[in-house]
Parts: structure tokens; C-alpha cells; sequence
């Protein structure tokens, strides 16, 4: 029995997938250039804005879309176009999940996508770049520049295609957007992440 239950255990752990994974690279020079796409299920979105000068209040939003040239040896030359579904907004409070999809707060029915279409992209160093484009929120388009920061690229072990992912940050006055609700109460500067994920396109 006992030499059973070890052929068991054997056998078991031979037949458990090994996925070799060569280290993800930050080198640019190494990086494949071309069209990417968001892998949604691993790119992420979140915000953190003062409540009320107690504490730092963050959420996020889900189901991120969005395409990616990406050009490594000529950076300025890369665009970037993200959009985020306002209804897919999540917080650790279901009321006030409700109330920000709401018509006080982002009116997700009316306004349903945040979008962010870059114009310029200015190198910072050798992996991070400034990237300015045009933030469409609540109706209302302007201007954003985001510090963006290479996390790394490679050959992804479990969906065997080529990722590169970059971490986004920015910060913007909801008030400028008109989304005004309890303005100073509320802190007025918004903190926007993007954890992103791009898979290279055939």
C-alpha cells in the first residue's frame, strides 16, 4: 500500500504542467516592435481620491480594452488608445459602487467610457516615457500626461504569446470633468493607475 500511495504521489506531481519561463526582459533595445492589444483579464485601472482629509479612498474598473504601437527603438514614435467601461467601476462598498455609477457622480448610462488616446510620447529614460493625450471622461476631453514606467516583456509561459506590460500613473481634477460632487469634501485631485498588459498581434 504505502509503495502504491508513492507511485501515486509520483506520478501525480510528474504529470503537473511545468511552465519554464524565461525572465521578462526591461531592456527596450530587446523588445518586439508592433501592434498590441489589452489582455483584459490581466490589465487593471484603479483610482484614489481624499475622503474627506481622513483617509485615501481607492477603487477600480474592469474589462480595459485598448491597442498599443509600440515602437521601442523610436518611442515618440508609439501611440496608445485605452478604453475603460465607467460602469464596470467597483469600490469595497456596494452603495457606493451604486452611487458612483450614478448621475451625481460618473452617469455610467449617459457617459458609459472613459477613454485615453495619446499625442505624444516624450522619453524620460530608458524605460519610462511621458505620455500626453487627450482623457475623455463625463463628456468632457482633456489633456493628461502620464508617467509611464516599463515593467517588463517576454513570452507569456501559459498563453505562449509575446506580452509587454507598462504601469501608468497620472493625476487629474474630477471638477475639470464635471463631476463636482461634494467638491472639497471629496478631494477634487484624482489619482488614475493603469497596470497593463499588451499582447502582440500576429
Amino acid at each position: 500500500m504505502k509503495l502504491l500511495a508513492a507511485s501515486t504521489l509520483v506520478l501525480g506531481l510528474t504529470a503537473a504542467p511545468a511552465f519554464a519561463q524565461t525572465p521578462p526582459t526591461r531592456d527596450p533595445a530587446q523588445i518586439q516592435a508592433g501592434a498590441y492589444a489589452v489582455d483584459p483579464g490581466h490589465t487593471q485601472a484603479g483610482f484614489t481620491v481624499s475622503h474627506m482629509g481622513f483617509s485615501n479612498y481607492s477603487g477600480g474598473f474592469s474589462d480595459v480594452s485598448g491597442t498599443l504601437d509600440l515602437q521601442p527603438k523610436n518611442p515618440a514614435g508609439s501611440t496608445l488608445k485605452i478604453k475603460i467601461p465607467v460602469a464596470s467601476v467597483a469600490t469595497t462598498s456596494a452603495k457606493l459602487t451604486g452611487e458612483l455609477k450614478g448621475e451625481q457622480w460618473l452617469d455610467a448610462a449617459k457617459y458609459p467610457d472613459m477613454t485615453f488616446v495619446s499625442t505624444k510620447v516624450v522619453p524620460a529614460g530608458k524605460d519610462t516615457a511621458k505620455v500626453t493625450g487627450d482623457l475623455t471622461l463625463h463628456g468632457v476631453t482633456k489633456p493628461v500626461t502620464l508617467d509611464v514606467t516599463l515593467v517588463g516583456a517576454g513570452v507569456n509561459p501559459l498563453s505562449k504569446k509575446y506580452t509587454v506590460g507598462f504601469e501608468a500613473k497620472g493625476a487629474l481634477k474630477r471638477s475639470d470633468f464635471g463631476v463636482k460632487t461634494y467638491v472639497p469634501l471629496i478631494g477634487d485631485e484624482l489619482h488614475l493607475t493603469i497596470a497593463g498588459a499588451f499582447e502582440r498581434q500576429e
